[in-house]
C-alpha cells in the first residue's frame, strides 16, 4: 500500500492514525483495527492463520482476507481433525473452487499441516505454546517501531528457528518470512508503527495476556 506521508502513517477522513499499509480501505481497516496484532491463543484459529499466510506467498494479504470466509468453508472451519482425513476426492474439489486460491501445492499443503498438527497434539505439544515458546525478547526488538524498521524485518531469528523447527516436523509452506507474517498477524510480537492509534491497545492487550503453557 502506498504511503503518502512517508512515515507509514495513514491518517483516515475519521482523523484516527494507522499503519500506512492498510490503504484506508474499509474492509482491510477493519482487519487492522480489530485483528492484526491482538495475541491469540487459540490453537484452530492459529492453524488458520498460518494455512492462510501459506496461501499468501506470492500474493497480497488482501487477496486473501477477501476470500477468508470462502477458505473457512472450503476446508471445514480449519477443524484440524476434519482437515487431515481429506483425500483425492476433496483435492480435486478444492481445485475447482473458484472461491479460493486453486494452487494445488498450496492446498497439499493445508491437508499434510492438519495431519503434523494433529500428530504434535497427539504426542502431546500444543501448537499455541510452541508459537509463542518463540516470542523475541523485547530487548531485541527495534527501539523505534516505525516503517523503516518494519522494512527490515521480513524475518527474523525467532521466526527462522520457528520456521525451522515446523518444516523438521514435516510442515509444508512455513518459510521464516511467512512464518514471521504469522507471528505479526497473531500478536506475538506489536508491529503497529509509532502513532498508531492500536499500538498501545495491542501492547496493553499483550501485557494481560496469558502466555499459552507446554
Amino acid at each position: 500500500m502506498e504511503d503518502a506521508r512517508g512515515d507509514g502513517l495513514d491518517v483516515g477522513a475519521d482523523g484516527i492514525a494507522r499503519c500506512w499499509w492498510q490503504g484506508g480501505l474499509d474492509d482491510y481497516r477493519r482487519y487492522h483495527d480489530e485483528e492484526w496484532g491482538r495475541p491469540v491463543a487459540d490453537n484452530r484459529l492459529m492453524f488458520e492463520k498460518l494455512c492462510l499466510e501459506g496461501f499468501q506467498s506470492g500474493l497480497s494479504w488482501l487477496t486473501i482476507l477477501r476470500k477468508r470466509e470462502n477458505f473457512r468453508a472450503a476446508f471445514a472451519g480449519f477443524d484440524i481433525d476434519k482437515v487431515a482425513e481429506y483425500g483425492d476426492a476433496d483435492v480435486e474439489r478444492l481445485l475447482g473452487d473458484a472461491g479460493i486460491v486453486r494452487h494445488k501445492g498450496k492446498i497439499l499443503a493445508v491437508i499434510n499441516n492438519a495431519k503434523r498438527a494433529r500428530a504434535m497434539r497427539d504426542r502431546g505439544l500444543i501448537l499455541s505454546a510452541l508459537v509463542w515458546s518463540h516470542e523475541p525478547d523485547p530487548e531485541s526488538r527495534p527501539k523505534v517501531c516505525d516503517k523503516a524498521a518494519l522494512m527490515t524485518l521480513g524475518k527474523t531469528k525467532e521466526s527462522t528457528a520457528l520456521s525451522k523447527l515446523l518444516r523438521k516436523d514435516g510442515w509444508s509452506f512455513v518459510g521464516p518470512t511467512t512464518v514471521y507474517a504469522f507471528m505479526q498477524s497473531m500478536g506475538v510480537v506489536n508491529d503497529h508503527v509509532e502513532g498508531c492509534h492500536c499500538r498501545a491497545h495491542v501492547e496493553a492487550a499483550r501485557a494481560a495476556f496469558v502466555r499459552p503453557a507446554w
